[in-house]
């Protein structure tokens, strides 16, 4: 028999507007999903019941009242704790800031709720995101449901658990150097990265490193690519703007169409000289290839030599800046965990000259990519290394430098994208003999999210993957 949490977003939204069910009905059984599974798992920092079933309220009279609705309407979904949300508890995943409430939401939280959907609340993520892991001191890890032995990736890894598990069908979540990708790949779902400036960073997010952006986490790649279409659009003051779709086009149209035949690089080059793939990663990779060819699509090798020896360096300065600007009292750095302490640190002892060599040598690096890879319609990539790595496994010495040597081992392919700002989305194409799921990385050219989604699209109805689920999904 069907029940609410087996439909997707996209089906919801229609039995919504169909009579079929109710925005209440949504949200009290995604709320029932969370108290029966969210304490083996730890998808949510903070649950709105009272919040989310006043929206759905509203919702339920907007239907009733008849005209014009919203394509999302009583949708539930899940806003990363790194989002600022007016009147709900943003921790940012610290200690430091476990009373946060901000006064204001950011962009995408607000379009979000102007495309129906109701936030249920606020799903885990390691502190300030820096890891590609989450955990932290108020909520503990996110455990992949398809191994509750083992870490759900991140730093979006409460959205992905709260899709993959039934919680929700779709989520938001943000990636920095690979935060939706890693998580979708590690729990067996659809994780689009946009291209930089397609979703607004506003009001605080800038584009001082450009390397964060939001984007979706669903079952199918319809799902994802309606989120996509509700979260996308520049806010005045955004620093950077994708250039807009056609009039009338949609990224949700885009699934719905072929996509060609397409000239595809496998690219296996990674800045970590040393990062070779577990078994079950490139068995993951060279079925997505034979897969690909077996759709009719050119698939060749990408030569070596793209990334020159200095793109990691530059990059882990880059990306420990963000930790200078962490808003944390002196007397409470105490408190921080091990990796953002050592993170903080790194970022605070850089000179103004190697910061601005940093951002500069990116920079020169995204052109030169970019321009060398042009002959691809879309690379192939791997997600990540390994498959999804034990609970303690990053930082259980407490080792922070040691902690960031593991994660650059383990998530050596995605940062790449967020430097060039092309868009990228791990499919799940491919599970293990123990049932562990492994994601395969698409990128496409700058701001051609529409043919990632369509070839995810041909890929998905080739070898569907929407109704495979976890133990405790029934």
């Amino acid at each position: 028999m069907t029940q609410l949490h087996d439909l997707t977003a996209l089906e919801q939204a229609a039995a919504v507007r169909a009579g079929e069910a109710s925005p209440v009905e949504l949200v009290e059984h995604a709320l029932r999903r969370v108290e029966a599974l969210d304490a083996g798992l730890g998808a949510f920092l903070t649950v709105t019941p009272e919040r989310a079933l006043a929206a759905a309220r509203r919702a339920e009279r907007r239907v009733r009242d008849g005209g014009e609705l919203p394509p999302l309407l009583g949708v539930p979904t899940a806003i990363k704790d790194l989002n600022n949300t007016a009147g709900v508890r943003t921790t940012f995943g610290c200690t430091v800031f476990a009373d946060n409430v901000p006064t204001v939401d950011d962009a995408v939280v607000t379009r979000l709720a102007d495309a129906g959907t109701i936030s249920i609340g606020k799903t885990n993520t390691p502190e300030f995101g820096f890891p590609c892991y989450t955990d932290n001191l108020l909520a503990g890890p996110a455990r992949c449901p398809w191994d509750p032995t083992r870490l759900a990736g991140g730093s979006s890894g409460g959205a992905a658990v709260a899709v993959a598990a039934g919680m929700l069908p779709f989520a938001q979540g943000s990636d920095g150097g690979g935060s939706i990708r890693i998580p979708a790949s590690a729990n067996g779902l659809v994780g689009l990265k946009p291209s930089r400036g397609r979703v607004s960073n506003a009001p605080f997010g800038g584009d001082v490193t450009g390397l964060g952006t939001n984007g979706p986490l669903a079952r199918t790649v319809r799902d994802a690519a309606a989120m996509l279409d509700a979260m996308a659009g520049p806010v005045t003051g955004d620093a950077a703007w994708a250039p807009p779709l056609p009039p009338g086009e949609t990224f949700l149209g885009a699934a719905d169409r072929p996509p060609g035949r397409l000239r595809i690089g496998r690219y296996l080059e990674s800045p970590m000289p040393d990062a070779g793939l577990e078994r079950a990663v490139q068995a993951a990779f060279d079925d997505a290839s034979r897969l690909l060819a077996d759709l009719g699509h050119e698939v060749v090798d990408v030569p070596p030599g793209l990334l020159g020896p200095d793109v990691l360096a530059a990059f882990e300065r880059v990306w420990t800046l963000s930790g200078t600007l962490l808003p944390v009292p002196p007397e409470r750095v105490g408190e921080l965990r091990p990796l953002t302490r050592e993170l903080r640190a790194r970022g605070l002892a850089l000179s103004a000259q190697a910061a601005m060599e940093a951002l500069t040598a990116l920079r020169l690096f995204a052109r030169r990519f970019v321009t060398a890879t042009d002959g691809y319609d879309v690379l192939l990539a791997p997600v990540t290394t390994m498959t999804p790595r034990p609970l303690g496994w990053f930082g259980a010495d407490g080792d922070g430098a040691a902690d960031f040597e593991r994660q650059k081992r383990y998530a050596a392919f995605t940062a790449v994208f967020n430097v060039t700002g092309q868009p990228a989305v791990s499919v799940p194409l491919h599970w293990t003999p123990d049932g562990l799921p492994v994601g395969t990385m698409l990128v496409g050219r700058p701001a051609d999210e529409v043919t990632l989604v369509a070839l995810a699209a041909q890929l998905e109805a080739a070898r569907p993957w929407a109704d495979r689920h976890p133990a405790g999904w029934d």
